[in-house]
């Protein structure tokens, strides 16, 4: 019996790693890495082999394995096939498990892929998360060029993001923090100029210090939630937020609603460290009552 090698997208469809469909759903025609790799590592796909009649091997990254995926694979187990199987998964690095029953080993998968607690929204801040994946199929949406960034460098952050940032005109929409150990609070590394809700002179002093710490309490510990969300997923967030915002030149004025989509991105720093880059789009406003008709409004938000 020939090597089989199955790939389940995060839908939990099957797909063969030399197929179109891969590649499609990879958004790469003609990928020179290791595109399976990269798939099962930051995408959420699943790998699946049966290895010469003994041992089915599955491979996943399970905090980015969705659940329909996960049950897809549920499936395929439970069919007729080898005696042992071995769950191959990372974490900081790569472990490896082998167990000889397949009950087992559906229920260790699901033990693996528990998602971690989702940060809750608020009477202020309401968040709807929406499909990363989508970015890439908006040709005219500037967060697609973060989301291929990410993508093409497998994570790892370098002068060239801050470069693609300026080039692209996303630079005053930036906001960058950092994680100095995996359980550490994030702290800022860059604010852009666009972010209107602190002033020119936090911009600069906030600079290392704890998100948390923002003169809006509620504001920074909102933040920073979905800043450790990210880094312990390890996964691109693309949400859609409505957030009550007191801009900061405005004191002693209403809060607007804005509303606006966001993009975090999880990267690994050339010291090792967690940084995370945020990146917002504003789509609208729900009160601004504070401008002139016809006024443009540059507000931006973590």
């Amino acid at each position: 019996m020939e090597q089989l090698t199955l790939l389940f997208s995060p839908e939990g469809t099957c797909l063969l790693p030399d197929g179109e469909e891969f590649l499609a759903a990879l958004g790469d025609p003609n990928p020179d890495y290791d595109a399976v790799g990269f798939a099962v590592r930051n995408l959420g796909f699943i790998k699946f082999q049966v290895l010469d009649r003994l041992v089915t091997e599955i491979e996943l990254h399970p905090r980015n394995v969705d659940r329909g995926c996960l049950l897809a694979v549920e499936r395929q187990l439970r069919k007729p096939g080898t005696k042992l199987f071995r769950i191959k998964y990372l974490e900081s690095e790569w472990r490896s498990e082998i167990s000889a029953s397949a009950e087992h080993t559906i229920a260790r998968l699901h033990e693996l892929c528990a998602p971690a607690a989702e940060p809750s929204s608020t009477a202020r801040f309401q968040v709807e998360p929406q499909d990363p994946t989508a970015l890439m199929r908006d040709a005219g949406n500037p967060l697609r060029l973060l989301t291929q960034k990410w993508r093409t460098s497998f994570g790892n952050f370098d002068s060239s993001v801050i470069d693609l940032a300026f080039s692209s005109n996303l630079l005053p929409l930036l906001a960058i923090t950092g994680f100095d150990k995996p359980d550490s609070d994030p702290v800022f590394r860059f604010i852009g100029e666009g972010h209107r809700w602190a002033t020119r002179k936090y911009q600069i002093t906030s600079i290392g210090e704890k998100v948390e710490d923002t003169p809006d309490k509620e504001f920074g510990h909102w933040a920073a939630e979905y800043h450790r969300a990210a880094a312990a997923s390890g996964r691109p967030r693309y949400d859609l937020v409505t957030a009550g915002l007191q801009i900061a030149q405005e004191a002693g004025k209403p809060q607007r609603t804005l509303v606006y989509e966001r993009l975090l991105l999880p990267w690994r720093g050339l010291a090792g460290e967690v940084l995370i880059t945020s990146c917002a789009k504003k789509l609208g406003t729900e009160r601004s009552a504070n401008l002139p008709p016809g006024a443009p409004d540059n507000s931006v938000a973590r």
